[in-house]
């Protein structure tokens, strides 16, 4: 039998190193991939299906949109909103008696009514020169602000679009009083974050408008360094920040700006509701084409994606300002604890447990982080998860790559062992089942079987050395492949007798019926074989060809025995001995099988049995009890 070193301290000290190694990695990538902004766009796909699945968060408490609605446009069809300055004015009017904070207007006023009279020949009447007059009184309350825009062109320098001066000069801070509506979009056009400050120099106006909404609320200065609102400092720099939002498009409060223009508009409930409210008045009416995408956009299932108007995108940033309500990414020790747990944890399971089990396990230790994802979502905290799903992903190949390296090389080890005793199938069972056997030796209850060929003096006395050689490999192979077609090993061959063992080195709870069935099978084989020796040397006059088979079953010890040059993988112990004695018994007794008690009780009542005697074999004192197989009730069924 082949030989095979004990090299199991080694294997587990290289699948501890392997281990420990391949956890590092998997931290060392998902590390880098947060650090890197590698997976930012899934991760801005799981937030975007956070913000669907939650829908409504919370109700908008600071920020109210008046909408230029259809109702108004219709109310004033006949009026280019190029002349609404006394609108406009009216409007913030009411809105400061009814206590709003402060009052921002979507609309960038490139030009006013006055400017478009100096052009005209209009401007010489008395109409043309104060038509604008209300609407710059209201604008120097201080209590407005008003709308830049930062042009990017395709090519040359981006272009700084202010209000017109009629309305600008009216602004008591000049272009502090003006917001810059630029959006901050990520690489795939959604808005999920905005900046406070568009320039971080001395350019005017700098604060983006609901940046600046939210500031002049809270009674601070716009050309502060930093701002404490809502209980977070916020630095006045172009560095971005996560919007809360409140909920889908929809969500953030509005009042049509037409009541606002309604006669006693004061003592309307719903202009009421606006005190110590921010205002925005924007146009939210049809063919508006101040629309975006945000993380409601996308579709998901049964549920259709729709854009956000800019006005209320505005709002949803200065409420996140107002209410403190920001997202904020774990803290780092917290999300670099729950790695090393989850890889830890996933790496062990992936070498313990089948692929398919690995697999399955992978998937819902997955599925758990999108679950924790999304409950810390609910509570404004940014749990990143495609790094852990990734780690996870990378740990399970690499545990099913070494496992499949180490597989095949015990599949090469175990057919070395093995492969010339025993069948393809059951070295390929040993390597399914992870049942390997213990080369350093373990005690088992086993069935040994010996065959012996019965007047073989005889026969290699009349035959050549040749005739020999070849009568023994011909029979010696239709033996084998009987003693492997029942799941033994054939542990080595004794000049013309076999020795077998069955339930090692895999262990069958049937080894003994499995021996007494391999043993009725050479018995017919040894019959079969004698045609074979008349018709090969049918001019020599040879005696019957007969054998004789022992079979016991007990506990023997299993494992690579010899000396360091020359080891073997084999059973030793009383059974062995015994069942060689019972071989020879049968020369004594007549018998072709002779098989012990103990092979006979755990061989089941299917083995028919014969004579029995008691015997004392050498190397026992005590008698032992043996009984001749004549068959088994299986093989009865078969022949009729």
């Amino acid at each position: 039998m082949a030989t095979l070193i004990n090299k199991s301290h080694f294997h587990i000290s290289k699948r501890i190193v392997f281990l420990c190694s391949l956890v590092i990695l998997v931290l060392l990538v998902a590390e880098g991939a947060v650090r890197f902004g590698w997976l930012d766009g899934l991760e801005n796909i799981y937030s975007d299906l956070w913000h669907i699945l939650a829908g409504f968060r919370t109700e908008a408490r600071y920020v109210v949109i008046v909408a230029i609605d259809n109702d108004t446009l219709l109310e004033f069809r006949d009026e280019p909103l190029a002349f609404w300055g006394p609108r406009f004015a009216q409007g913030i009017k009411v809105l400061r008696k009814a206590g709003a904070k402060i009052i921002g207007l979507d609309y960038l006023f490139t030009t006013s009514a006055e400017s478009w009279f100096k052009k005209s020949e209009m401007w010489d009447s008395d109409r043309g020169r104060t038509y604008d007059i209300p609407m710059r009184v209201q604008l120097a309350t201080g209590k407005v602000v008003l709308i830049g825009w930062v042009t990017s062109p395709d090519q040359g320098e981006s272009q700084l679009l202010l209000p017109t001066e009629d309305y600008l000069f009216a602004l008591p801070g000049g272009t502090l009083d003006v917001g810059l509506a630029n959006f901050y979009s990520d690489q795939d056009g959604v808005i999920r974050r905005f900046i406070p400050s568009l320039f971080e120099n001395e350019i005017k106006p700098s604060l983006t408008f609901p940046v600046l909404l939210a500031v002049k609320a809270s009674g601070l200065k716009p050309s502060s360094p930093s701002w404490s609102m809502g209980g977070r400092e916020i630095l006045n720099t172009s560095t971005p920040h996560i919007i809360g939002f409140v909920g889908p498009p929809g969500t953030v409060p509005r009042v049509s700006f037409l009541r606002l223009l309604k006669p006693m508009a004061e003592e309307d409930p719903e202009v009421k509701r606006l005190k110590d409210k921010v205002i925005i008045i924007a146009s939210e009416h049809v063919g508006v084409q101040d629309i975006h995408l945000t993380p409601y956009s996308r579709g998901f299932w049964n549920r259709e994606g729709g854009m956000m108007s800019g006005a209320e995108v505005h709002a949803n940033i200065t409420e996140t300002l107002l209410s403190g309500r920001f997202p904020k990414p774990l803290p780092d020790w917290i999300r670099i604890v729950s790695m090393i747990l989850i890889f830890v944890t996933g790496t062990l399971l992936f070498f313990r447990l089948h692929p398919i089990q690995g697999l399955g396990v992978g998937l819902l230790l997955s599925l758990l982080c999108v679950l924790v994802a999304y409950l810390l979502f609910s509570i404004n905290w940014i749990f990143p998860i495609v790094h852990l799903q990734l780690g996870l992903a990378i740990s399970f190949l690499g545990t099913l790559g070494f496992r499949l390296t180490k597989e095949e090389r015990e599949r090469k080890e175990l057919r070395q062992m093995f492969g010339k005793y025993v069948s393809e199938e059951l070295v390929e069972r040993l390597i399914a089942t992870g049942c390997r056997p213990d080369l350093g030796g373990e005690a088992r209850e086993i069935t040994v079987l010996f065959s012996d060929i019965r007047n073989f003096t005889t026969l290699s006395e009349r035959l050549s050395p040749h005739q020999v050689v070849e009568m023994l490999n011909v029979y010696l192979s239709r033996a084998c492949e009987a003693i492997k077609g029942h799941g033994g090993t054939v542990d080595k061959f004794i000049g013309d007798a076999i020795m077998a063992v069955f339930g090692s080195p895999t262990p069958y709870p049937d080894h003994a019926y499995r021996a007494l069935s391999t043993a009725l099978d050479l018995k017919e084989i040894a019959r079969n074989f004698r045609s074979w020796m008349h018709e090969k040397f049918s001019d020599i006059s040879l005696p019957e060809f007969e054998i004789g088979i022992g079979i016991h079953t007990g506990e023997a010890v299993i494992g690579n025995i010899g000396s360091p040059t020359r080891m073997e993988f084999t059973a030793i112990g009383d059974v062995v001995n015994t069942a060689s004695r019972l071989e020879s018994l049968t020369k004594e007794f007549g018998w072709t099988i002779v098989a012990s008690r103990s092979t006979i009780q755990a061989g089941g009542s299917e083995i028919l049995i014969g004579e029995k005697k008691k015997v004392v074999v050498k190397g026992r004192e005590e008698e032992m009890e043996v009984f001749e197989v004549i068959g088994s009730r299986m093989g009865k069924e078969r022949e009729r």
